[in-house]
């Protein structure tokens, strides 16, 4: 039987487990608590300056992005849009410490194209897939996995003799290169997948600058070249809807947005000729990112939450959402690219990408520029959208400078 000092022991023991666990602080859908700087050891001083630099150093790229499109991407080979584009708002940003909001300022429950970072919910959805076996191995072949995809065109007559003989169905991993690429190796944006999808050729996008290369170049060894593509970021997309047989967007809804409380204001859209027939019913594949249009359309608040989930190594409260396993692969280095895990997730492997950044951080980029920056050491969450891609380690530095 315990003594008064050894239930006085006891006590303080739970006692100080519970105050631990009450340290790790995430946000309900229906408010998301804030924090002085002070209380969250920021200098309020220096904070404002780092949020005053950003705010000044606005992209200078059009808020119209349609014509943003056309005077970079679009003046590509087959670079006209095929998805929807929408005019963004101002320069925005949110600095999460701990948990707690601690300075927001522009137009945070704005929802604008994230163009790349929709990369990140990509892989987000495969990562449920691997979670729940659907897809037993990322080192599995994709091909194995793969059936072939009615493209949904209507009205389209199946008796016209000028198809005759043609086939009515996509096979993603029909040629012997496609067939050896894995689900790791469209995750890390090494397969060097061959053909075109929507459209749109593997090599137009982002094509070499010698003509002579754009088509019957050699192909590379699946897993030894790292090339970011968004024509094979969309093969990934579909090769997932083929595994899932639902649409996307409710996967990851139903698995993770639900799950940490985003708004109900986020749209994932395709392209106007995504279209998949399924189990009898139309769907749209959705794009990897806005580089044709389409994309995830969400607010800064939504993005940060997601943030703060691959902050936590995939938990939310007491459930893992997305498995620490999957996350550790997520933020392992690709060989032939070691500042880039999975899609997005760009690491600051060597402090590469950001010298003024801790090594252990990460981010969610896209177009724009979009970011979600993650900096585990500090317990540190931000979001910016529309800033000079140029000023963001300028800006970490000065971050960094305002811990306490």
């Amino acid at each position: 039987m315990f003594n008064r000092i050894g239930l006085t022991t006891l006590f303080l023991f739970v006692f100080s487990i519970s105050l631990s666990a009450q340290k790790v602080y995430y946000p309900s859908a229906e408010k998301w608590e804030t924090r002085t700087p002070d209380q969250v050891r920021i200098d309020p001083g220096k904070l404002k300056e780092a949020v005053d630099f950003a705010v000044q150093n606005e992209s200078k790229a059009p808020r119209n992005l349609e014509l943003a499109h056309y005077q970079t991407f679009g003046r590509e080979p087959y670079g006209e849009a095929v998805g929807a584009f929408k005019e963004r708002g101002a320069m925005t940003g949110i600095i999460i410490r701990n948990g707690y909001i601690v300075a927001e300022w522009g137009q945070p429950n704005r929802v604008d194209m994230t163009f790349s970072v929709t990369k990140s919910f990509l892989s987000t959805v495969v990562g449920l897939a691997f979670d729940r076996g659907l897809v037993r191995s990322l080192q599995d072949r994709a091909a194995d996995y793969s059936a072939p995809v009615l493209i949904y065109r209507q009205p389209e007559k199946n008796d016209d003799p000028e198809k005759f003989g043609q086939s009515r169905f996509l096979d993603l991993f029909e040629s012997e290169h496609n067939r050896q690429i894995t689900w790791e190796h469209l995750l890390r944006q090494t397969s060097d997948w061959e053909g075109s999808l929507w459209g749109k050729p593997e090599w137009a996008d982002r094509p070499d600058r010698d003509p002579a290369k754009w088509i019957g170049r050699p192909r590379s060894a699946v897993g030894t070249v790292y090339e970011y593509n968004d024509v094979r970021v969309n093969v990934l997309a579909l090769a997932a809807l083929n595994v899932w047989r639902r649409p996307l967007p409710e996967v990851l809804k139903e698995n993770v947005m639900d799950e940490i409380g985003a708004s109900n204001t986020w749209r994932w859209l395709g392209y106007e000729n995504s279209w998949v027939v399924i189990d009898g019913k139309i769907i749209q594949s959705v794009s990897g990112g806005g580089h044709w249009g389409g994309g995830m359309f969400i607010s800064a608040r939504d993005m940060a939450r997601f943030g703060l989930l691959t902050a936590r190594n995939g938990k939310w409260r007491e459930k893992q959402i997305l498995s620490a396993e999957f996350i550790r692969q997520a933020r392992t280095p690709t060989g032939p690219q070691p500042t880039y895990g999975f899609m997005n997730w760009f690491l600051n492997t060597d402090k590469k990408h950001y010298p003024s950044a801790p090594a252990s951080a990460f981010v969610h980029v896209g177009n724009g520029t979009n970011i979600i920056y993650i900096d585990p050491e500090n317990d540190l969450v931000i979001v910016l959208r529309w800033i000079e891609n140029g000023k963001i380690d300028e800006f970490i530095g000065k971050i960094n400078a305002s811990l306490k």
